[in-house]
């Protein structure tokens, strides 16, 4: 065991001084900016689902009446809606709070004046158990007196849908892209093998074994790919900084203070580890491809 765990020092030791070649450290900056896409396009679509989770967290539907429904009617509307085992919780507002409330919103207060009478009607504010909007919503809209049914998270659901069919995006860039990084890896090792190429012979003489000639090789291509990761980690990082500085501004607007958060702790490992596996990859099958070959070996085998 301590004769393995030495070999494999030495070869990682080998491995951290052919890293240092500007060859490996190109390698790595060409695998950073592009594990940067998919990465960086993953942390946004985390923070718009976290922020469609923490605005719109249950489903709640607007209930409108028309103006013209008598006070029969509105009650008559409201007791089903209380009735119904699908709703959480019914609140009535009136069309006179309603245009306080909305008198209240900066910058609609002119305009309220300006149009010298109510037009807003009177609603039902209905919380929902389940998330059966567009079942509830048709029967609600067949109630006495109703006029107009509207979900208010709709465009909640609709945006994680969205995210949904973006981060199936960002996985399958994921994939093109570390497709071309296994090659890029792949020509970077092959050309490492070739400049050895005295280096493996004499070993193959002396009687080295296969797996001690290649393993140098797959910690250089997991030092390159690891390397690319981090370089990955800092682009997003600093992306996201500068996002965010125009953001909170917006945010403020609004009264809120929203961010885009940097990658959790687990989903940093994860892309780095990622690209450590594909600079592992890509040294796999270089130096299988080459030394099967014997492209490095005709000398010695002769």
């Amino acid at each position: 065991m301590s004769a393995w765990l030495r070999q494999h020092r030495q070869a990682l030791a080998s491995a951290l001084a052919r890293f240092r070649k500007m060859t490996s450290l190109l390698s790595a900056l060409v695998i950073g900016v592009a594990l940067s896409l998919p990465a960086g396009g993953y942390a946004l679509l985390a923070g718009l689902r976290d922020m469609a989770t923490r605005i719109a967290p249950e489903p709640q539907v607007s209930i409108f009446l028309s103006r013209e429904a008598p006070p029969a009617q509105r009650d008559a509307a409201g007791a089903a809606l209380r009735a119904d085992r699908r709703v959480a919780d019914v609140r009535f507002v009136p069309r006179e709070q309603a245009l306080k409330e909305l008198a209240e919103v900066q910058g609609m207060g002119e305009v309220i004046e300006a149009l010298g009478s109510n037009p807003l009607p009177d609603a039902y504010l209905v919380q929902l158990k389940e998330p059966m909007l567009e079942a509830f919503m048709a029967e609600a809209g067949k109630l006495p007196g109703v006029a107009h049914v509207q979900a208010d998270t709709q465009w909640a659901a609709r945006l994680a849908a969205l995210a949904a069919i973006g981060r199936l995006a960002v996985w399958m860039l994921a994939a093109v892209l570390g497709a071309g990084l296994v090659a890029v890896t792949f020509n970077t090792i092959g050309l490492q093998v070739l400049t050895q190429r005295e280096e493996i012979e004499v070993l193959q003489l002396i009687g080295a074994t296969d797996a001690y000639i290649h393993r140098p090789f797959y910690y250089l291509g997991m030092l390159q790919g690891l390397a690319g990761g981090l370089v990955a980690l800092i682009i997003v990082w600093a992306g996201l900084a500068l996002l965010n500085a125009e953001v909170s501004g917006l945010a403020a607007s609004y009264g809120s203070g929203f961010r885009f958060a940097f990658l959790s702790a687990g989903d940093a490992a994860a892309i780095a580890g990622f690209a450590a596996l594909i600079g592992w990859l890509g040294a796999y099958l270089s130096v299988r491809r080459r030394l099967a070959e014997g492209e490095p070996t005709t000398a010695a085998r002769h």
